[in-house]
């Protein structure tokens, strides 16, 4: 396992995390017990950063994860949480006022069974006010940062504009690090437009969904996903291709995740035990440059599409 730190923070982290979000049912049903011995499993071989959100499965995850995290020491693990973006009773809803959010980082680190929190997120901002986020949000962050509540400020979005907008619109140092989803992955490495910028910055990058929310899966594309029909067809081809090669094609999208060192941490998300293990060897293993090469040529025609957040 390699480490890198995010940004400036101090926080070095592995280069494949642990993405919280299956704890809470997110793409199926899950085992808690199964759950908790995933977590276990992820840090006892290498993976020292956990990301959540009480939106996933609208505070399953976080309820889930504290289980989990009463088994592990505090000092083997940074951990990740965000406020914002939340659900109830089926139904999801965005709150980014300030005391929402404060009320929000406390009621997550009793759910987690910690006293603090390495990296507090504000969560998909694409769906906020952004001047909110700039005048109440993130102000509201950093004065727990002051307090030790929180460690760090960062945050996520599905559209990479919208990262410069905020940066640019707060004092400096009050965003550390963003967290990118389906931006770098086979299909779509748009993020690298943005890492200059984010260097010049000092920001930490994370990466999320190296198979881009399950496109880049034998399995295939969930029902429910948002991509352009074009695309998951290729996506399909390409994984059909590395299928008759007899390779995988998610080793191929872990590998070339977790692969440049100019991004922090690739996270993955899983509720099995034998999942975590799998995609950890796929980090480790050799990146097959001709088959990478390959897969790109089938994904040309479609490369770079995107899709709104839901």
């Amino acid at each position: 396992m390699e480490y890198r730190e995010i940004g400036k923070t101090g926080m070095k982290v592995s280069n494949l995390s642990f993405g919280a979000s299956s704890l809470g049912g997110v793409f199926h049903s899950i085992k808690e017990e199964e759950g908790i011995e995933a977590v276990c499993t992820a840090v006892d071989n290498g993976i020292n950063f956990i990301d959540v959100s009480p939106y996933y499965g609208h505070l399953k995850a976080e309820i889930v994860l504290g289980k989990a995290l009463k088994h592990i020491k505090r000092n083997r693990y940074y951990l990740s949480t965000k406020v914002g973006r939340y659900g109830a009773d089926g139904k999801n809803y965005w709150d980014y006022s300030g005391k929402k959010t404060t009320e929000s980082v406390y009621e997550s680190m009793e759910r987690l069974n910690v006293d603090y929190v390495d990296l507090i997120n504000v969560h998909d901002i694409e769906f906020a006010d952004l001047e909110l986020v700039c005048k109440e949000t993130l102000p509201t962050l950093t004065e727990l940062r002051d307090k030790g509540i929180v460690k760090h400020v960062g945050i996520t979005n599905l559209t990479l504009r919208h990262f410069k907008y905020i940066i640019d619109n707060v004092p400096e140092g009050t965003v550390e690090s963003v967290l990118s989803f389906c931006h770098y992955c086979l299909n779509d490495d748009a993020l690298v437009d943005y890492l200059d910028y984010f260097e010049e910055k000092g920001i930490g990058v994370i990466n999320a969904s190296p198979f881009s929310m399950g496109l880049l899966t034998e399995r295939g594309a969930p029902d429910w996903h948002p991509a352009p029909k074009p695309l998951q067809q290729l996506c399909r081809k390409a994984a059909q291709y590395c299928k008759d090669q007899g390779k995988s094609i998610e080793q191929l999208a872990v590998k070339y995740a977790v692969n440049n060192p100019r991004i922090a941490t690739t996270l993955f998300s899983s509720s099995r035990p034998q999942a975590v293990l799998q995609n950890i060897a796929y980090a480790d293993a050799p990146l097959d440059e001709k088959l990478l090469n390959e897969v790109h040529k089938i994904l040309e025609p479609r490369f770079r599409d995107t899709w709104l957040n839901s």
